[in-house]
Formats: structure tokens, C-alpha cells, sequence
């Protein structure tokens, strides 16, 4: 018997995290500076985590919740998507963050063998949750080579061709983008809807950086019967380690949230009480303190676009929203990011993710979001420092 013999096929065709790789990379080495993770350098509101620490010692903590969530957190919720997002028609369902809320939708929407559609640079985890749940047809779609944004003429061919192949069972985007940072505007976004409508087709928008615009852009989400939006707290508030995150879905599409249900209360039955709680509280401070620190990372942004110089014109994009810039190597390193990458962690100090990992080969996607501006500076020095070096002399040991 195989060395695998034993292991689901499914879970050993999937790829491997590239947040383990990047880790494994990392471990020993000192003094690095990392531009790798999706994660913000703020921890989530002061008042809010005082709240918490006061229902530390209540028994209900302790307790299970509700399996969609703690009432009051969905009610906070629903009158926040209202609000905040223009969804009138939509339930809540809380989660241990944004990944399992796309596990579950998965899980509920999709059967194995079903064909799905994402877009180039695509998510990494979301493409891991496809691989993992069986789904073997995964339909990666271009981005414009201009913006990255994705390519809707393509997706109408794919969607209207008549051929024996069943019509892709959902189709996915992160708006704004993660890891390009591109963010598709409404009329794009609406035209994908109207595509996956007419060819019955759910749509699932991940909102995890409704927070993360610039330049004036501003986020929205669209409703409808086919369309599922999911959010999360975990960059919004900082809370990446408390792992809260919701699903939006149409309240009015039958059985729906009893599968959902089924899928919730097999994985976390509920998400974590006092994650929930902090959610509750951080809710209470409201968006204005998210803005506030989000708005300083355009300096952050800056510093990177001229650390990624060295690169050329045009080799930069994204950077629109999110925490992300998304950026292409010389010609030669096509098929070696990852160890442009390595060579990155050894010789300068310095962490970024392959674009390997996002159906990209030949990139790097770099956050701007983890790091307070000073040692921003330290990490963007040493970057420029080692692209400039790739450009010129290779990768010198």
C-alpha cells in the first residue's frame, strides 16, 4: 500500500496551506519583517475587551450558544447589515471567522464532482475548501491583465456554452480583492450577479475588507436570492485570533438555513461565546474606529508601491482596497516565486507570499496591513533593497 494509501484522496490532493509553508520558512530565522500574513497590527477596541473581561466568570460563557449565533449578536447584526450594507433580505449565520463560513457554504451548496468558478489571483483557502470537499471541476477564470478585475465576457461564454458539462454550481469573488487588493465596481459586480442568475448559479461574495477602501472608492454589497454575502471581524476589529465571522444569505430561498444548520453544528456547533461577545462590544464602538486606523495605511501602502519599484512599470497592482498589492517578478522568476521568496526570508530579512499559492506563478502578493508605519519603513527598506539585488545580480547566496 501507497505511503498515502490510508488518507483521503480529497484532503491529500489539496494543497498545502501556503501560511504553513510561509511559517515553516520562517522558523529559526531571526529578525525577520513580514509583509506575508493578512493580518492588521491594531488589537480589537479597549472598551471592548474590558467587557470582556468582566464575563470571563459567567457560567453562560462557558455554556454552548445557539448554533447561528448569540440572538443579540445576529439582531446587532442584521441591523448593521441594514445599515451599513443595503441588505434588507438577509439572516444571519455567526461563524469562527470567514474561511468556516465558507466551508459551510460549500458544504450546503455545493456536492462533490460539481464544477465552480473563481477568478486569477484567486484566495488561496477558498480554492483549499473547493479541493477539500471533493469538488474536482474548480474553473479558474482570468482577471483583465490591466486591473485584475475579473473577466465577466469570459464568464458569459463559460456560462452560456450548451455542452454536455453541467452548468458551474457557484461562482466566487472577494471584493475588494484578496490577494490583489483589486476592487470590482458595481456595474462589474452586478453583471457577474446577472451572469450566475440567469444560468442558476449561486454567487458568493466575500466582504471580509468592507472597511479596507481608499481613494475615495466605497464598498457595497448586492442582494438577491442567489447571492450570499460573507464578513468577518477579524481585520475589521483586529480579532483575528478571537475567530468571529458571519454569513449573509437570503432569507426568503427555502431550507436554506436548515442546511446551513446541519453543516454549523457539525464543524464549530457554535462559534467561540466570548469571540461573539467581543464581536457584540466591538460592534458598539461602530465603523468610525475601523476608518480611523485604516486610513493611516495609505502610508503604509506608499512605502511598499516604492519599495516595489525596482520592479518596473506596471508590475504593481491592486492596492485599491484591502491590505494586498499584487506584483510581477522579472520574466525569469515565472515559474520560481516560492524561492524567490525563500531567498527573500534568508538573504534580506524580509517575508511576502507566492503567487503560486493564488493561481498567479510568478508574483508576490505583499500586505501592508500588519506592520506599524516605522517598522514599515524597516520592512520596505529591505525589500527594495532585495528586488533591487534580484533585478541586478539574481539571486546571490
Amino acid at each position: 500500500m501507497g505511503t498515502f494509501g490510508m488518507l483521503a484522496r480529497r484532503c491529500v490532493e489539496t494543497e498545502t496551506p501556503v501560511m504553513v509553508q510561509i511559517q515553516q520558512l520562517m522558523r529559526g530565522a531571526e529578525n525577520l519583517m513580514s509583509l506575508a500574513q493578512g493580518v492588521v497590527y491594531w488589537q480589537p477596541p479597549e472598551q471592548a475587551l474590558d467587557k470582556v473581561k468582566e464575563i470571563v466568570w459567567d457560567p453562560a460563557t462557558s455554556r454552548y450558544g445557539a448554533d447561528d449565533g448569540l440572538p443579540e449578536l445576529r439582531q446587532a447584526l442584521t441591523e448593521k447589515l441594514r445599515r451599513e450594507n443595503k441588505l434588507t433580505r438577509s439572516s444571519v449565520m455567526v461563524t469562527a471567522g470567514a474561511n468556516q463560513a465558507f466551508v459551510n457554504l460549500v458544504l450546503t451548496l455545493c456536492d462533490a464532482g460539481d464544477s465552480v468558478v473563481m477568478f486569477a489571483p484567486y484566495y488561496f483557502n477558498a480554492y483549499m475548501s473547493f479541493q477539500m470537499t471533493g469538488i474536482t471541476d474548480i474553473i479558474v477564470g482570468p482577471g483583465d491583465p490591466k486591473t485584475l478585475q475579473p473577466d465577466a465576457d469570459w464568464l458569459e461564454k463559460l456560462l452560456s456554452e450548451k455542452g454536455d458539462k453541467p452548468v458551474p454550481k457557484l461562482v466566487t469573488v472577494v471584493n475588494p480583492g484578496n490577494p490583489s487588493g483589486v476592487y470590482i465596481p458595481r456595474p462589474l459586480l452586478q453583471r457577474i450577479s446577472d451572469l450566475c442568475k440567469s444560468a442558476g448559479a449561486w454567487l458568493v461574495v466575500d466582504n471580509t475588507y468592507e472597511y479596507f477602501m481608499y481613494d475615495g472608492l466605497e464598498h457595497f454589497c448586492l442582494e438577491d436570492n442567489h447571492i450570499v454575502n460573507v464578513f468577518s471581524f477579524s481585520k475589521a476589529y483586529g480579532m483575528m485570533g478571537w475567530r468571529v465571522g458571519y454569513i449573509a444569505y437570503p432569507t426568503k430561498v427555502e431550507g436554506l438555513a436548515e442546511q446551513l444548520l446541519k453543516v454549523q453544528d457539525n464543524i464549530p456547533i457554535c462559534a467561540s461565546i466570548i469571540g461573539q461577545r467581543l464581536a457584540l462590544y466591538s460592534l458598539e464602538v461602530g465603523p468610525e474606529w475601523i476608518r480611523e486606523r485604516v486610513k493611516d495605511l495609505v502610508n503604509n501602502r506608499e512605502l511598499l508601491i516604492k519599495a516595489l519599484s525596482p520592479l518596473g512599470e506596471d508590475a504593481v497592482k491592486g492596492g485599491e482596497g484591502a491590505i494586498y498589492l499584487w506584483a510581477k517578478l522579472p520574466e525569469k522568476y515565472s515559474d520560481a516565486d516560492f524561492e524567490v521568496v525563500e531567498w527573500l526570508v534568508h538573504r534580506h530579512g524580509v517575508v511576502v507570499i507566492p503567487g503560486s499559492a493564488s493561481g498567479g506563478p510568478g508574483h508576490i502578493r505583499i500586505s501592508f496591513g500588519g506592520l506599524k508605519q516605522p517598522d514599515c519603513e524597516i520592512a520596505a527598506r529591505r525589500l527594495k533593497m532585495g528586488l533591487e539585488e534580484l533585478v541586478r545580480d539574481g539571486m546571490v547566496q
